[in-house]
């Protein structure tokens, strides 16, 4: 049987994402108190939560696979922008994103008996939104429990003008970061790209 990795999330993005490269995975519940640490940095804040979500995913398994894990923040004037608690706080949030460029960080880690840790950033650009169209947002559900309450791949694409980096990154598992771990480790991941049969030489 193929190798196979654990994926510390429940992610449907990170799901889709580790299936379009052809990865085998099993999934564990990894939480973690996701506050930074007094003067923490979003890089190092990011960074130390995907690592901290894959050791525990580690820990957790009898299998004792590689256990990969992501975290991704929105960071716009310096500030971490979480998850939305309400729409009041989603409005608040997609207003001050409206016409200006924030960051979009995504820590991936990946541990058995190594440990090792990438980081993507991405610069993306809103066009201006109004109110009543954050409220209409909001009211697809979309946004609830998205960092910066919105969705890249998602109805919130609609508001990206421009973006700078990486979409992947963005959506909260960077697949050019994530092949650089699994290659790293020695984990295959071109599954999906071998050929079909009938066209195969």
């Amino acid at each position: 049987m193929e190798p196979f990795i654990i994926l510390a999330s429940q992610s449907p993005r990170r799901r889709e994402l580790l299936e379009r490269i052809g990865v085998r995975y099993e999934t564990v519940v990894a939480p973690v108190d996701e506050q930074p640490e007094p003067d923490e940095g979003a890089e190092m804040f990011v960074l130390r939560m995907a690592l901290e979500k894959a050791r525990r995913g580690f820990a957790a398994t009898e299998q004792r696979a590689p256990t990969l894990a992501a975290d991704t923040a929105v960071v716009i004037d310096g500030e971490i922008i979480g998850k939305p608690r309400d729409q009041a706080d989603a409005q608040r949030m997609l207003m001050r994103l409206s016409g200006a460029t924030h960051r979009v960080l995504t820590g991936v880690a990946l541990v058995d008996d190594r440990e090792a840790t990438r980081l993507s950033v991405s610069q993306v650009t809103f066009r201006t939104l109004d109110e009543q169209e954050c409220q209409g947002y909001w009211a697809s559900g979309e946004p609830a429990d998205k960092a910066g309450a919105y969705a890249i791949q998602g109805r919130g694409g609609v508001f990206i003008e421009h973006l700078e980096g990486s979409y992947t990154g963005v959506m909260g598992l960077p697949l050019y970061e994530t092949t650089l771990l699994l290659d790293e480790f020695a984990i295959p991941w071109r599954g999906l790209w071998s050929a079909p049969a009938d066209v195969a030489q």
